[in-house]
């Protein structure tokens, strides 16, 4: 886990959340890319949204910025999809199917969340109670063809890559 003071689960920073208008997949890929650009390889997100807003479209982009160019698929039975890049250590999280948070702890889920890692979670609520804090939240929500994101630090860290992803856009 990070090293930044966590605010109270559910309780975001005093920072103004990053919200943004994306009119498909190709530009949810683009900025997708520029988070993963903002993260520099390290923190957690939480990806939000019902089925079929891109969270795992979001995740190939944020891939993307870290060289991966091969296919991204969401790891709903496997929970875990570890990558490796010459710049950054991503895991891809899915936790849909997960019938009970303490599995997580089976797995071994808290050896995954170091500084040195970016950890981007689908359907985090699931795992409540065993994930720790975010950096940041992204929201993604049918926007007439497109979609809205939206974007929320809980951490210090989450307000520094928020902050940094604004001087991208």
């Amino acid at each position: 886990m990070t090293s930044d003071a966590f605010v109270s689960a559910g309780q975001s920073l005093q920072a103004d959340p990053v919200q943004i208008q994306l009119a498909d997949e190709v530009a949810q890929v683009a900025f997708g890319e520029q988070l993963g650009r903002a993260c520099n390889g390290e923190g957690v997100l939480f990806l939000q949204g019902t089925l079929g807003m891109g969270k795992t479209t979001m995740t190939r982009g944020i891939l993307s910025a870290y060289g991966h160019q091969g296919a991204v698929k969401s790891p709903t039975y496997t929970l875990v999809e570890p990558y490796e890049t010459e710049t950054a250590r991503v895991y891809h999280f899915d936790l849909y199917r997960l019938a009970d948070a303490e599995e997580l702890e089976y797995m071994g889920i808290r050896d995954y969340f170091d500084e040195k890692a970016l950890c981007v979670i689908e359907w985090p609520d699931k795992g409540a109670g065993v994930l720790p804090t975010p950096d940041i939240e992204l929201t993604l929500t049918k926007e007439g063809d497109g979609r809205a994101a939206s974007l929320v630090a809980f951490t210090v860290k989450g307000a520094e890559i928020l902050a940094q992803l604004r001087t991208m856009l």
